[in-house]
């Protein structure tokens, strides 16, 4: 088995067991370590964001810091603050949860477009900027944030910048019903839940995941695949329903998930059906639509659907380029 497999697999055991159902969320988790972007988790309340969050944060070990929103929210309850201490007579920088290994932004969208803009240089960049002076980040550092959809009084709306900056965004929904008679079985009894989140026994190797992004690294990518992702994103932006396409972010960010998908079934080279299969968690949050769209109850996820129909599947090339 293939380290990108053997990560997977790792994944699916220790949080299949804490969060069930949750096969394909898992995989997006992988697809984004590998990569090393951000996650927007969204649901409604109660479905386990948080759970889901907390249990691979334990699973990748390191620091791990939780900011809940709240509309009285600062920018430097994120990033820090300098504080003058006394006994040294000087400013020493009290550090913000943003300098954590993991950090779960829970309910995003109930902090100001001010507050939420302290994130972007961090999940761009992996530094934070105080006071005329830039701080680098963990290397592995990690933004997993959450929000409701459906709910919309005191919320702001996150904007496209911030979008932008997710490479990911998976929804969760409502277990179906034998997993959901799993939940109340295991978690019924009082004090049952986020303990377990915590309470696992080994974290997962560095090695295994930077072996992960090695064995990535490898898989072949054909000129026909730029080609057809260039053709998606060009698509998107020409879309009589869309007002706002994929940037050039979102269309490498297509690209890397591509690519660790076909890692993550064991393949040496990325074929259209990898691209496909990434396009909605890459894709949807990021496109904005017109009003026309919007009346007519068009989603997001219909009009990825509809943009992969405009455009002209290669005709196996990565196969063919590979073995040459």
């Amino acid at each position: 088995m293939k380290p990108a497999e053997q990560l997977k697999s790792r994944l699916d055991g220790a949080i299949g067991e804490i969060v069930f159902g949750a096969g394909e969320l898992i995989h997006g988790l992988c697809l984004a370590l590998i990569n090393g972007g951000h996650i927007l988790l969204e649901g409604v309340p109660g479905v386990g964001k948080t759970l889901l969050a907390k249990t691979l944060a334990a699973q990748l070990g390191g620091d791990f810091k939780r900011i809940q929103c709240t509309a009285d929210l600062m920018p430097s309850d994120m990033t820090g603050v300098h504080v003058y201490n006394e006994q040294s007579r000087g400013f020493e920088l009290v550090r913000g949860p943003l300098f954590a290994d993991v950090v779960l932004v829970d309910e995003i969208n109930r902090t100001g477009p001010k507050t939420q803009s302290a994130l972007l240089q961090a999940m761009e960049e992996g530094a934070i900027s105080i006071d005329r002076e830039t701080y680098r980040l963990r290397d592995n550092f990690l933004v997993i944030a959450s929000q409701n959809p459906f709910e919309f009084e005191g919320t702001y709306p996150l904007p496209e910048s911030q979008l932008d900056r997710f490479l990911l965004r998976m929804i969760i929904s409502y277990p179906d019903p034998q997993n959901e008679i799993r939940v109340l079985r295991t978690y019924d009894r009082p004090g049952g839940g986020h303990g377990e989140a915590t309470a696992i026994s080994a974290a997962i190797d560095a090695a295994l995941i930077a072996a992960a992004r090695e064995q990535t690294a490898q898989v072949h990518v054909a000129d026909e695949l730029y080609q057809y992702i260039t053709a998606i994103a060009t698509a998107s932006r020409q879309h009589a329903l869309i007002s706002l396409g994929l940037s050039t972010r979102g269309a490498l960010g297509l690209m890397r998930c591509a690519r660790a998908h076909a890692a993550l079934r064991g393949g040496d080279f990325v074929t259209p059906e990898d691209v496909k299969a990434v396009a909605p968690a890459v894709m949807a949050h990021r496109l904005i639509l017109t009003p026309e769209a919007t009346l007519e109850n068009i989603g997001a996820a219909a009009l990825v659907d509809a943009v992969f129909a405009q455009v002209a599947v290669p005709r196996a090339p990565a196969a063919e380029t590979s073995n040459g």
